[in-house]
């Protein structure tokens, strides 16, 4: 009897025990909240294959999230995310003064390079600043003029909302304007392809949108690198930004951390055509 009384007191003491254990388990094994929400991103289309590309794994690794991303031109990127229309703008270019009182946030994700890109007809190979500048303020309006045959040159560029054409418009043209004659594109991919159909015509892509259908030509007789930009020796690149206004929070922070994190940044940046940031051994 008294055996039996020591086993049903150690049964509920074990019990109690196993309870409390069971408990503390529970507290442990809570799982964690995942990530959910909207982010929409507008702007640049020279940053488009960069933030699509984020877009699609980071939405592989989010199941609860969806990014929308959409291009129209760096200051149209800039004039949504300052009106709160959406939640990211890309952009080729640092927010200007006006952008100054819209509390926008500056995350600089990558490095562009942009090139001179000229349909296969013409035979010239490098262009001096100089000849780029007269070429597309319209001064020059001749391949022979420049060291090339005897063909008429069309120059195609992109809208005033364009951080693209303002890139080229402060490293080649010195703050000139394009010709009155150009014609003009609404993106990176559509200005490719009209050069590449276009005998003779002359544009400017950054190196995400190169392809065989256009030829690339050196500037100042340097040939566009990943390592002749970041050393400086290849000149017309800018810096891509993504901007937020205010500071950002939940999917939209979370897609931003995710594009700046070194997995993104040493894998998939150069993959696209960009440079990383980090890899830079000149700034502007």
């Amino acid at each position: 009897m008294i055996i039996s009384r020591s086993f049903r007191v150690f049964a509920a003491v074990l019990m109690v025990f196993s309870l409390l254990v069971a408990g503390c388990g529970a507290k442990k094994s809570t799982p964690e909240q995942t990530l959910s929400g909207k982010v929409t991103l507008s702007g640049s289309t020279a940053l488009l294959p960069m933030a699509k590309q984020a877009a699609d794994l980071f939405m592989q690794k989010n199941k609860g999230v969806l990014i929308n991303v959409s291009g129209g031109g760096s200051f149209t990127g800039l004039n949504q995310v300052a009106a709160g229309n959406v939640d990211i703008g890309m952009s080729d270019v640092f927010a200007t003064s006006e952008y100054k009182d819209k509390g926008l946030v500056d995350f600089q994700v990558s490095v562009a390079p942009f090139i001179l890109v000229v349909n296969p007809s013409v035979t010239v190979e490098n262009l001096t600043e100089a000849q780029a500048r007269d070429i597309f303020t319209g001064k020059v309006t001749n391949w022979k003029e420049v060291g090339g045959k005897d063909e008429k040159i069309t120059v195609v560029t992109r809208t005033k909302a364009s951080g693209s054409r303002a890139t080229i418009t402060d490293i080649v043209l010195k703050g000139q304007d394009f010709t009155t004659g150009a014609v003009v594109q609404d993106s990176n991919g559509a200005l490719r392809e009209v050069v590449a159909k276009t005998p003779g015509a002359i544009g400017f892509v950054d190196a995400a949108y190169v392809n065989d259908a256009v030829k690339t030509l050196a500037y100042n007789g340097v040939k566009y690198t990943p390592e002749n930009v970041s050393t400086g020796k290849y000149v017309i690149w800018t810096y891509e930004h993504l901007y937020s206004k205010g500071e950002p929070k939940g999917a939209t922070k979370a897609f931003i951390d995710y594009i700046l994190n070194a997995e993104f940044q040493n894998k998939y940046v150069e993959q696209t055509g960009f440079i990383p940031v980090s890899k830079m051994q000149v700034k502007k």
